[in-house]
């Protein structure tokens, strides 16, 4: 078996991801699978960081749209990410894993304030810290959330989980005919539209020099073996291979 190529990541989960086929909400199940496969690439020593979404309970964009205040809507969508990191990290510890949550926006009661030497040196004692509550910064999603912590605490590469395989040309499951790419340049994902992430987070990823791993997080094993460099999605990246 190959040997593990990157020592401290983050996985950047979205919102939709914990509720499964149920529509809304938080699908127990389906956290104990996530925390199940999370902790296989923990028990193997790799430092895990997570940023979760929270879609799945309230999206500020479509509040908006309806005639929310943006800003206030993706507050509301802040503290819809601090409900999803609750549950993971409640699943995670179920399985052994310590976890802390930090969040973005202060509530002692059931997190610890996002301090960036703090973090690192959780992630440094083998504990999972599980960022919640974006930036703190309305306009801003939790995709560049994602890219932001991922370079404060020097993670090697960004795992987005999706619920495909990887970055096609067009959404398989509604064209069959789309084409899946292997591997992209940053300038590639944004000059053709891709959805990978939001191009405030692709670019970021680009100035910095910071791989995106794009795989299919409903596929079992799949954690493990993206961290080992296994061809089980997309990687996003600089020019040079």
């Amino acid at each position: 078996m190959a040997p593990f190529r990157y020592a401290r990541v983050l996985l950047k989960l979205s919102g939709e991801a914990l509720m499964g086929d149920a529509g809304y909400g938080i699908d127990p199940k389906v956290v104990d699978f996530l925390a199940d496969e999370i902790k296989v690439a923990h028990d193997a020593g790799i430092e895990v960081a997570i940023v979760v979404g929270g879609g799945n309970i309230f999206r500020g964009v479509a509040a908006s749209t309806a005639g929310m205040d943006r800003a206030q809507g993706d507050y509301i969508g802040m503290l819809a990410t601090v409900m999803n990191a609750l549950a993971l990290q409640d699943s995670l510890e179920a399985h052994g894993v310590f976890t802390r949550v930090m969040s973005a926006i202060e509530m002692q009661a059931i997190a610890e304030p996002y301090i960036r030497r703090r973090a690192i040196r959780h992630l440094e004692k083998g504990r999972i810290v599980i960022f919640a509550a974006g930036t703190n910064n309305p306009y801003f999603t939790t995709d560049t959330t994602a890219a932001l912590r991922a370079l404060e605490i020097h993670a090697e590469c960004i795992m987005k989980a999706t619920k495909v395989d990887g970055v096609y040309d067009a959404d398989p499951k509604t064209h069959p005919g789309a084409r899946k790419f292997d591997e992209l340049t940053y300038i590639e994902v944004l000059n053709l539209g891709l959805k990978v992430m939001d191009s405030t987070a692709i670019s970021l990823a680009m100035d910095n020099d910071l791989p995106i791993i794009v795989f299919n997080i409903e596929q079992s094993g799949n954690i493990a073996a993206a961290l080992r460099g296994e061809p089980v999605g997309t990687i996003v990246r600089g020019g040079a291979s």
